[in-house]
């Protein structure tokens, strides 16, 4: 087997692995089908160091196929499957992967990218659960089925490079530096066992995963317990009170959740809360957006003090960790830092910023870990300030007693139920519409998001102001972006507040939503 599951599939192998919404695959099984699943790829023609992509729902062999890339030496690129066939096509020829590997539940989109012209040759096209196959594909079972359960020879390293989108244009793959292909495997062996020792998650637990796991930290907080031996229990969709009965059921350990599923959570009737027992639960973690203090302070009162708060990203992974006694004594904090990380404020001058001055945030690995943005050296030189430091370009401080504080994030960026949306993309989607001159896309209120996009436009002579328009171009942001991208209104304006240089003021559109919110933008 591949050598670091190995010794789980040895001193468990009835004990199940990966439990999804139709059925249970236990160690010894998942031992094999990862086996056979390196040799597959190879047997296709995959060496050290290629990339494949994956776009795939929360099922089981999403983790066989991420455990084989960890093993065989390869890059593997999970995409985001609410991305349209233009957004598919688009990662697979930018990531170069030689090899695509789908789910039937998005075989409209699959097919769709796959007929698209800009989609790259490539020989190798599996799909899973396919009642029927698209011309091209082979069938996932089908796939492994006459290849050996041994133990593959000359496993490498391999990891994730996870897609995420910019400030500007496309999106854009995150390479690690921590799981360069053909590596030591021993590198991933000590993520494996680190991660679940530094956010106390029990190794021999079970994890839930109700968030998609093409995202970097349901990854992380995922795959990698699995490596240290956690079975992971997951499903497609996320909902609250069937997330209550699982925990419950499966006697979960840990999980990690985002504010908009909190807010889900504690709009169920009483009667289903009250239900719920939780008390397998060790360690809840929740990131990616801002969680309001209120819905933090009814968690805490509700599940008690195993819900804890992490700042990360996907270039720097995990930054600092603000555990529940932190919060109830810092509320606002998003903690002290790793122990594996150093963090620098860096004021407008340069020079480093002392206790409680503001400035923009930069961070250091001290394992020497780094990442560079997939054929953007531009983009990679100016998010870092040297080499081994660099910024997300959030801005903050750190208080005398070295907790970090955010004041402000990245100034267009919209955070929408966990997820973040940069407006440039969908500014140049609205561009090529031929109704629109001008667009400034942004965040306006959400109770249950916390944000919501919102489009602003100028008409070109010749258009008039309608709601029929307004549907038009948010129905033109869904043919070329994902669903979530897609403003959910559109404000038409004579004129855009711009600097005599032509930059746009997009807070002076933005703000007025805002005022009286009592929220910091």
């Amino acid at each position: 087997m591949a050598r670091i599951i190995a010794k789980h599939a040895a001193a468990k192998p009835d004990v199940p692995a990966v439990v999804d919404d139709v059925g249970t695959t236990d160690w010894d099984d998942y031992n094999a089908r990862v086996n056979k699943l390196i040799h597959a790829l190879r047997a296709s023609g995959l060496t050290t160091g290629d990339a494949f992509s994956a776009y795939c729902s929360n099922r089981r062999e999403y983790f066989e196929i991420m455990a084989a890339a960890a093993h065989g030496g390869w890059l593997f690129v999970p995409v985001n499957w609410h991305f349209t066939a233009e957004e598919l096509a688009y990662v697979v020829d930018n990531s170069d992967s030689k090899a695509l590997l789908a789910d039937a539940r998005f075989i409209d989109t699959v097919t769709d990218a796959v007929a698209r012209d800009d989609f790259p040759d490539i020989a190798t096209k599996v799909m899973i659960d396919a009642e029927d196959l698209p011309s091209g594909f082979e069938d996932y079972e089908a796939f492994i089925a006459d290849h050996s359960a041994e133990e593959p020879e000359e496993q490498g390293l391999g990891g994730p490079m996870f897609y995420t989108s910019g400030t500007t244009g496309r999106p854009k793959g995150v390479r690690s530096s921590s799981t360069q292909p053909g590596g030591p495997l021993e590198i991933l062996e000590m993520m494996g066992a680190g991660l679940p020792q530094m956010l106390q998650i029990p190794p021999d637990g079970t994890t839930l995963l109700c968030g998609p796991v093409y995202h970097s930290a349901q990854w992380a907080f995922s795959f990698l317990p699995l490596l240290a031996g956690s079975t992971v229990v997951m499903t497609h969709k996320f909902d609250p009170a069937e997330t209550l009965k699982l925990i419950d059921r499966h006697q979960v350990t840990n999980v990690h959740l985002v504010p908009t599923q909190f807010h889900r959570l504690l709009q169920l009737d009483d009667a289903t809360r009250d239900a719920f027992s939780g008390a397998s639960l060790k360690a809840v973690w929740h990131g990616a957006a801002p969680c309001p203090p209120e819905v933090k302070r009814r968690m805490l009162d509700w599940w008690g003090p195993v819900v804890h708060e992490y700042y990360g990203s996907t270039e720097g992974s995990i930054v600092s960790v603000c555990t529940a006694e932190d919060w109830k004594q810092k509320p606002g904090s998003l903690g002290k830092p790793v122990p594996i990380v150093e963090v620098q404020i860096v004021k407008e001058d340069g020079s480093l910023a002392g206790a409680n001055e503001e400035g923009q945030i930069y961070v250091k690995n001290l394992m020497g870990s780094d990442f560079e943005y997939h054929k953007e050296p531009k983009k990679t030189a100016d998010a870092h300030l040297e080499p081994g430091v660099f910024t997300f370009g959030d801005i903050g401080y750190l208080d005398d007693e070295g907790f970090l504080f955010m004041s402000d994030r990245k100034i267009d960026m919209i955070i929408s139920g966990g997820v973040n949306i940069y407006p440039a993309e969908i500014e140049g989607v609205l561009m090529s519409h031929p109704a629109v001159a001008d667009a400034a896309v942004f965040g306006v209120p959400n109770e249950e998001f916390g944000e919501e996009v919102k489009a602003a436009v100028q008409l070109r002579d010749g258009h008039s102001v309608s709601d029929e328009l307004a549907e038009e171009l948010i129905g033109h942001v869904r043919e070329h972006l994902a669903g979530y991208k897609a403003p959910k209104s559109i404000d038409f304006e004579k004129d855009f507040p711009r600097h005599p240089t032509g930059k746009l003021y997009k807070r002076k559109l933005r703000d007025r939503y805002w005022e009286g919110t009592g929220r910091r933008i």
